[in-house]
């Protein structure tokens, strides 16, 4: 019998977590195949980005929800490599303000993160940018072939990205759409040394495998405590794992956990008011020694006010510097960038997720008792831009 999160198929199947389980346990083989499909596909990538960045003038990373989350985590390692200004915009501002980030005289490549790619706010972010600039290409990356964004015909050149069919998740929440997804583009804006990102994949699968098999039932015995209140901090990248992890936790649950992100030196200005003895707190650890510190500040002051029911911690390499009632490390050396740890740190906030909701008493693939939730979103009308 078939087993994910040390769970039997026959028993997700009962609790209706099939898909969820099963998608999250996939995550490190679909980041290698991811690879392997850039691989294959290198020439006709490297010759669309060579063309593309050297006209380009600002690169918007954007997608909806969970799509924009990734956009978080690529920003300052897109522009570090490209030595343009990148920033990360959600389609649900693109849309009600495309005037506001599209310019008619500055050659913009826009690079739209998608799983279904039928979005409404998707569609209407591209249509827009090719309404109101002048100069503007678009790459694509999504995982799913029939979608609208796979098939849309543009006004500047533009590239699809088609991740391979395992990434298109069944289930209501993201997971190996986002992690496939995020890798994607730290992989395409270095297709120039794909030797190097061999290496950084084969890493990222042998640590995602380690929380797979060495941490998924301590990550249940937390699932199982009664917090009410979720808080999940990450800086610079893994600002955005925090807010996707925030968002899985809070859509698993229907809302019945409250949840927060926000950065390590945001938190001591107001939000840290959220801490009660309901509140679970978790670190995800940069493993950058100037960003490090910062972090440790924080933890260390966290004994100044109301404690936390739970504190648990995320880092590549062991942390001693504070005792914390969990702590996750990945492995005895750092060996990749802060921005690669944001694809198998994600791991930690799905499983979560993933249950918390069992345990809750929900269906983690539908866990929307009222339908509010939905796997692609529903009810938005695209207006005319006048």
């Amino acid at each position: 019998m078939k087993k994910y999160l040390n769970l039997d198929l026959s028993d997700l199947q009962k609790i209706g977590g099939e898909y969820t389980a099963s998608e999250i346990a996939g995550q490190p083989d679909l980041w290698v195949s991811i690879f392997n499909k850039i691989e294959s596909e290198q020439n006709v990538i490297s010759d669309f980005l060579t063309k593309t960045l050297a006209k380009t003038k600002k690169i918007i990373l954007t997608g909806a929800g969970t799509s924009a989350y990734i956009a978080f985590s690529q920003e300052g390692a897109i522009q570090r490599k490209t030595k343009i200004t990148t920033v990360s915009i959600s389609t649900t501002h693109l849309v009600s303000h495309p005037a506001d980030y599209f310019d008619s005289d500055v050659p913009t490549l826009l690079v739209s993160y998608a799983r279904s790619g039928n979005s409404p706010e998707s569609v209407a972010a591209v249509e827009l940018a090719d309404q109101l600039s002048d100069n503007v290409s678009h790459l694509f990356i999504t995982c799913n072939k029939d979608g609208e964004l796979a098939n849309k015909k543009t006004k500047g050149d533009s590239f699809v990205f088609l991740l391979p069919e395992e990434s298109n998740d069944k289930s209501l929440a993201m997971t190996g759409s986002y992690s496939g997804m995020l890798l994607s583009g730290l992989i395409l804006f270095n297709i120039d040394n794909l030797n190097k990102q061999k290496g950084i994949v084969d890493t990222l699968n042998k640590y995602g495998n380690k929380i797979l098999t060495d941490y998924v039932s301590l990550i249940s015995d937390i699932a199982k405590k009664p917090f009410k209140r979720a808080v999940f901090l990450g800086s610079g990248p893994l600002f955005g794992t925090a807010i996707e992890s925030h968002l899985k936790l809070q859509e698993l649950t229907d809302g019945e956990v409250l949840c927060k992100n926000e950065s390590f030196l945001g938190f001591r200005h107001g939000p840290k008011a959220v801490v009660d003895e309901s509140t679970l707190v978790v670190y995800y650890f940069s493993n950058n020694e100037y960003v490090y510190k910062y972090e440790k500040d924080l933890v260390n002051s966290m004994s100044k006010g109301k404690s936390a029911m739970c504190q648990v911690g995320i880092s590549e390499t062991d942390n001693n510097d504070f005792t914390l009632d969990y702590n996750f490390s990945l492995s005895d050396t750092k060996t990749i960038s802060e921005e690669y740890l944001t694809v198998c740190d994600i791991l930690f906030g799905q499983i979560l997720g993933f249950y918390k909701s069992m345990h809750s008493g929900f269906q983690p693939d539908t866990p929307s008792k009222s339908g509010a939730i939905a796997r692609v979103v529903e009810g938005v009308i695209i207006y005319p831009l006048k």
